[in-house]
């Protein structure tokens, strides 16, 4: 197959074809779990944004006594609070819980008063975050060094829900970003190993799917070819006598009859082989139902042997051969299907036999069951065939002796009309043989 142009390329067409669908399939993907995992992140961050608002939105509340004034007691809430004009302010140890909360590197809190003026901060606060308040309730929100912050405002109330300001909590994108950013590193470098993965793979797979598409081409270029030169045989010899006929002057009544005779020879074998390739074309459009067969009906295989073991007979006389039949049962063995071709199938193979045995030797029909199935065994004591060739006789128009089937008619048919119409009745055709001992030729059909 590698030296075919036309199947290399369609390999190459077909493996493109596999990895660009499955480079589109894997990219989309890829996207899809990147946003995914965004999405995820995200809402995650936003609910810890939103119960660290909500501990600290309601502990302050509680204690705070005026607008815009901070108490004291606030620092127990607040890590590293810092409020605004004020050089000092002590720090009394926070509220653990609240710490725990708080006490990381991309925390910080912001508190302004109702009019929007920043009056402190807490936590790890980035000092170049615009100081001017937006009172959207989620805000993402970038720094003067280009740094990206989540955060969300609160509006806060005194203890006697009067409007004291408002409350914000944010957080640096810093480490969300970093995440995001390995994810798309690993996207990035897998996605090309995978589609290199899969351009191989595809290679690989292409080349096994046009596997039984080539040997089928080569089939068909190899039944093409043989039918071509059996055809030629004929057609050639048919032409060469009607045109050695032309180049006579005259023609007497007698060397008129032997040129029509031989044109009507050679035309009965176009016939026959024509007819041969017909039965073969209609069998391999069929399946192996049984019930789609032209004619199904019982068959008694003892009458059937028994009567072609009669019509044979003067054939392996005229061949200097015996033919015996053997019936190895007492009951009637019965199969369905089409009589006819059941009676060309084991035709084929009592003449193939005659044909295959010198003068002198023996062929023998052998009728026997095992296991619901009936056994037809034709046996010869002929020139046998050859290992390397046994895997092939069944094959169109494959001879194992090319100038002894011409001479004796025979075009390459027989076996694998004879394998064919087996197949058709749900049976097998096998051969075994040893070259100078003779061959077997084992059918079994379903009772």
């Amino acid at each position: 197959m590698n030296q075919n142009k036309l199947f290399n390329r369609t390999r190459s067409h077909l493996a493109i074809s596999y990895a660009a669908v499955m480079g589109l399939i894997l990219s989309l993907l890829g996207f899809g779990v990147y946003k995914a995992i965004a999405h995820a992140h995200w809402v995650a961050i936003d609910r810890e944004l939103a119960s660290v608002a909500g501990t600290l939105h309601d502990s302050l509340e509680i204690k705070l006594q005026q607008p815009g004034k901070l108490e004291p007691i606030v620092n127990e809430l607040l890590p590293n609070l810092s409020v605004t004009g004020v050089s000092a302010w002590k720090q009394p140890q926070p509220n653990r819980h609240i710490l725990t909360a708080l006490d990381q590197s991309y925390y910080y809190i912001r508190l302004f008063d109702y009019s929007g003026n920043l009056i402190a901060t807490a936590g790890t606060y980035p000092e170049t975050l615009p100081p001017t308040f937006n009172p959207q309730h989620w805000q993402t929100i970038t720094d003067r060094q280009g740094n990206i912050y989540h955060q969300i405002s609160v509006a806060l109330h005194t203890k006697t829900q009067q409007d004291w300001g408002y409350f914000q909590v944010g957080r640096s994108l810093q480490d969300f970003n970093d995440y995001l950013n390995t994810v798309k590193l690993i996207l990035k470098l897998g996605l090309p190993a995978a589609l290199i993965s899969i351009a191989f793979s595809s290679w690989l797979l292409a080349g096994l799917a046009m596997k039984p598409i080539y040997a089928s081409y080569r089939q068909i270029q190899q039944f093409t070819a043989d039918a071509a030169h059996e055809l030629r045989t004929p057609l050639a010899a048919s032409q060469a006598t009607v045109e050695s006929a032309l180049l006579m002057p005259q023609l007497d009544e007698k060397e008129a009859r032997e040129i029509l005779q031989t044109v009507d020879r050679q035309n009965r074998r176009l016939t026959q082989l024509v007819t041969d390739l017909l039965l073969l074309a209609r069998m391999d459009s069929q399946t192996n139902d049984r019930a789609k067969s032209d004619r199904p009906e019982l068959c008694c295989l003892n009458d059937l042997v028994s009567d072609l073991v009669e019509e044979l007979a003067v054939v392996a006389r005229s061949s200097e051969v015996a033919l015996t039949s053997e019936i190895r049962v007492q009951q009637q063995l019965n199969v369905v299907g089409d009589a006819d071709r059941l009676y060309r199938l084991v035709t084929n193979l009592i003449v193939n036999a005659i044909q295959y045995t010198p003068a002198g030797g023996k062929v023998t029909a052998i009728l026997d069951c095992s296991h619901q199935e009936a056994i037809i065994q034709v046996q010869d004591t002929g020139i046998g065939i050859a290992e390397a060739d046994l895997g092939r006789i069944f094959d169109r128009f494959y001879r194992v002796n090319r100038s002894r089937s011409r001479h004796t008619g025979g075009s390459g048919l027989g076996l694998a009309i004879a394998q064919t119409i087996a197949r058709a009745h749900r049976g097998s055709l096998s051969a075994r043989s040893q070259v100078g001992f003779g061959s077997t030729f084992l059918l079994r059909l379903p009772l």
